[in-house]
């Protein structure tokens, strides 16, 4: 199980890593757009990630 975890991370990292290596003008530009975003919104926003995430866990587990 811890071997699936680290891995899962690992490409999580990859993916999240791959924005800011290739179009760093635009990973600037996104995180400036959601810093004026309210806290309601970015929760909203949290919360379909994690319903994402433990919907595709439920479909793939």
């Amino acid at each position: 199980m811890w071997t699936t975890l680290g891995l899962a991370f690992a490409i999580m990292l990859v993916l999240e890593g791959l924005l800011p290596l290739f179009a760093p003008a635009s990973w600037r530009e996104m995180f400036r757009r959601v810093s004026e975003l309210q806290d309601g919104q970015i929760r909203f926003f949290g919360l379909a990630s994690v319903a994402a995430g433990l919907t595709l866990i439920a479909l793939f587990a």
